[in-house]
């Protein structure tokens, strides 16, 4: 579009974060409106229209989800519930964290709920991992059951105030929040200032937990070294319960309609539901919710199969931090631990699929090349460790046996999970890829 009738001194062209929205790409950005699938046309039009406030999504506001009985769970917790029963439910539900971690929601309530004194939650809406947009998806579609999963987990353990960490790259959502956390004021469900929406400034280590309550807290979003944990030692030294955005849209559910709605649900020998972000060589890229023993090749044909010309290759189980995983290993159910004895796991189920078409390792480079722009450079392992990595990766012949000890150094000395993950797309590549980089 540049280099097509306009003028290089009124464009500014900048690198960005990642949008999130790998699903509707190529996306570029002119002020805060994304435009999806662009296009030298499209480009050319938004900016001699000057369009550059977000696009506001159709969404279920307030009216809508209280029509449909919304918060009226929330509000019967309030009035006569015990903690201790909805804990027991989500334990019964088999929620995990879904932000990456997996760790037991219902445990994680017992942690900070035990904790004396001021106690607060925090949401980690810093979805920034490539191939990652699920959070989105649900945020511009049904704010409310999000909001309504907080104030229960809020409620549980007698949280004093609720921050949401919600990324600068989703502007609309942004919106939406401020708009319908005005409307749970405006209806007396929340005091003012109880929900405190925070914007994050396009750091992929904030999605970091203990580096996003940095960033909360005015400072630089860098990763704390735990113990303790910020179940013990969060927000403002006060024990937080941290929960991503697609677990409390879960809380919510499995409050409202019981636990039965992801512990009956059963395939290959797991048990729940899963939201797959899927982009890639397939057809039709996008968010699927499906149970959580479902393999690549399931998750393929819930995505309309493979693009015309192209043959299933490679994937990213979970974004960049899970590595590569060839085209053979596609019986391997994607959930929690069952990727692990394959060097993997599915953090945010983040699934990009690569076709005959693409070069692993040239997704190998790119993934360390992301790791070493973002990279927070508070240790050493992980900020040398990257940018040496993507040196000795763009040689013909990759040295093994030197970026082995270097994997090592970084998996063993890394302050968090960025440095400590990185070398999977290195080891994967040289496990199930070596005709390529000998």
């Amino acid at each position: 579009a540049l280099q097509d009738g306009l003028d290089p001194a009124e464009v500014r062209v900048l690198r960005a974060p990642c949008m999130g929205r790998c699903d509707t790409a190529p996306t570029l950005e002119i002020g805060h409106n994304h435009i999806d699938h662009a296009t030298p046309d499209a480009v050319k039009a938004a900016i001699a229209n000057d369009d550059t406030h977000p696009h506001i999504p159709e969404y279920q506001n307030f009216t809508g989800y209280c029509a449909e009985g919304g918060y009226e769970k929330l509000m019967e917790l309030r009035q006569n519930g015990n903690w201790e029963d909805a804990q027991e439910q989500i334990n019964e539900s088999r929620l995990r964290g879904l932000g990456g971690a997996g760790f037991p929601s219902g445990r994680k309530w017992g942690f900070v709920r035990a904790a004396e004194g001021t106690r607060y939650l925090a949401v980690n809406g810093d979805e920034g991992e490539p191939g990652t947009f699920k959070d989105r998806y649900y945020l511009e579609r049904t704010p409310h059951l999000f909001l309504e999963g907080m104030l229960i987990a809020a409620w549980a353990v007698e949280a004093e105030q609720c921050f949401i960490y919600m990324r600068d790259e989703y502007p609309a959502v942004l919106h939406i929040l401020a708009e319908e956390i005005q409307r749970l004021v405006d209806a007396g469900i929340v005091a003012p200032g109880y929900i405190d929406l925070r914007r994050g400034a396009g750091a992929y280590i904030c999605g970091e937990e203990s580096a996003m309550i940095e960033s909360i807290e005015g400072k630089r979003g860098l990763p704390r070294h735990r113990p303790p944990y910020v179940a013990q030692v969060g927000l403002f030294d006060r024990p937080t319960l941290v929960h991503n955005i697609e677990t409390l849209f879960w809380v919510a559910r499995v409050c409202r309609e019981g636990a039965e709605i992801l512990s009956s649900v059963e395939k290959n020998g797991r048990k729940g539901l899963r939201s797959y972000s899927v982009s890639g060589r397939v057809v039709k890229p996008g968010v699927y919710l499906l149970p959580a023993g479902s393999t690549i090749t399931d998750i393929i044909e819930a995505a309309g199969g493979m693009q015309d010309g192209h043959i299933f290759k490679a994937y990213q189980p979970g974004g960049p931090s899970s590595g590569l995983l060839p085209a053979t290993l596609n019986d391997v159910p994607l959930d929690f631990d069952t990727l692990h004895p394959h060097g993997s796991f599915i953090g945010s189920a983040a699934v990009i699929v690569l076709s005959d078409q693409d070069k692993a390792r040239d997704a190998a480079l790119n993934m360390l090349r992301f790791f070493e722009d973002e990279s927070c450079g508070q240790c050493t392992p992980c900020r040398t460790g990257c940018s040496k990595a993507v040196q000795l990766m763009q040689e013909d012949a990759w040295d093994k046996p030197l970026l082995e000890d270097l994997c090592q150094v970084m998996s063993d000395a890394s302050i968090c999970g960025l440095g400590q993950a990185a070398p999977n797309a290195i080891r994967l590549t040289m496990k199930h890829f070596d005709s390529e980089i000998s």
